[in-house]
């Protein structure tokens, strides 16, 4: 399976501007720029687009987890962070909130943990990846 988006970017780095257009159309000609990335511009920049990427895949894995091991989760909320320093992107930070019914918060963990390491973006992304969680049962 290949996915694909595209970058158009126009001009220099601080006054030029550019858009991104996936091919689903989730994203169509979506607005970034200089001050989307380092300031507070609207429209997007790489670093929340890869905070949604770990964001999504982390808690997909988790819930084929939690499947897995026969459980239904009531609800699963990850929130990503990414850190970009020094023009290197250097910390990944999830925190998730859940509601799985009938899991022990040990059982709940470990499943987690393994989302943290397995996920498909977290073994793209070469960083420290930190997870948190708040649970319920």
């Amino acid at each position: 399976m290949d996915r694909n988006a595209t970058a158009v970017w126009n001009g220099t780095i601080k006054e030029g501007k550019g858009h991104l257009t996936t091919k689903s159309g989730v994203l169509d000609e979506a607005q970034y720029s200089f001050k989307t990335r380092f300031e507070n511009g609207r429209g997007t920049n790489p670093e929340e687009l890869i905070a949604a990427a770990h964001a999504g895949c982390f808690t997909m894995q988790l819930a084929a987890n939690l499947t897995e091991a026969g459980y239904e989760a009531t609800e699963l909320t990850s929130t990503c962070t990414i850190s970009l320093d020094s023009g290197a992107i250097t910390q990944s930070k999830i925190k998730v909130q859940a509601k799985v019914p009938k899991i022990s918060e040990t059982d709940f963990e470990e499943k987690l943990r393994h989302a943290e390491k397995n996920c498909p973006v977290s073994k793209l992304l070469d960083t420290n990846i930190e997870v948190s969680f708040e649970f319920e049962n």
